[in-house]
């Protein structure tokens, strides 16, 4: 299948694209995007990957859905538009850069500007029904998003993978904790940010152990 990715994830993940599960998923997808409004939009489906390349990839930052608010989704994890009202989770991520960096809010909540400096913005799922939240849980994308993971871990080096609550850590069990560092917190979601989010220090720690192997901090 003639999946449109950027051409350095997909000599990496070809051998998905033609598997059973990813025939279907596309199927399911297409149908979706023909007969109901999804988000994001479908050319940023795989923006993650076309903002990120595999080999420029320092950082993982593992979401669960696409937000399915209108114009909120612009296909990286966490992120929305520019003059989009920032949402909860990343309000409380920005506090605790703040808290950790020093670093004030940025006006904008669209997070581009980490994913050109190396961050792969993930989700598990890629699309979702608009106002449903979940809706395309289940289809064939976690298995797709494992197998982005299991070849980072596989193929790189000393990346840091980025786990925000019980989601994204059972996710994270295909990454060698050997080659990589693994951070885990409870998710930025107002239900759970007092109990361990904030004081996590995920970004100062991130940004240690990337130059401790010779590689540029993220500018967060």
């Amino acid at each position: 299948m003639n999946v449109q990715i950027a051409e350095s994830w997909k000599n990496v993940l070809q051998p998905e694209f033609e598997k059973p599960y990813f025939e279907q998923l596309a199927s399911f997808v297409k149908e979706e995007y023909r007969t109901q409004t999804v988000y994001p939009a479908g050319k940023l489906i795989f923006n993650a990957f076309d903002k990120c390349s595999f080999e420029n990839a320092k950082v993982v930052i593992l979401g669960q859905d696409p937000y399915h608010g209108e114009g909120q989704a612009n296909g990286l994890s966490f992120s929305v538009n520019d003059g989009v009202r920032k949402p909860p989770s990343l309000v409380n991520i920005f506090k605790e850069i703040n808290n950790d960096l020093g670093q004030a809010a940025p006006a904008s909540g669209n997070l581009e500007r980490w994913a050109e400096q190396g961050v792969l913005l993930l989700n598990s799922v890629l699309t979702v029904r608009a106002n449903t939240a979940g809706s395309h849980q289940n289809k064939g994308w976690e298995k797709f998003t494992d197998a982005v993971i299991y070849a980072l871990s596989e193929q790189r080096e000393n990346l840091v993978f980025i786990l925000w609550g019980s989601p994204a850590q059972k996710k994270g069990g295909v990454i060698d904790p050997t080659k990589h560092l693994i951070l885990k917190s409870v998710h930025p979601s107002p239900l759970s940010a007092e109990r361990g989010f904030y004081g996590n220090h995920h970004f100062s720690r991130t940004n240690e152990y990337l130059q401790a192997h010779g590689k540029t901090p993220i500018r967060w």
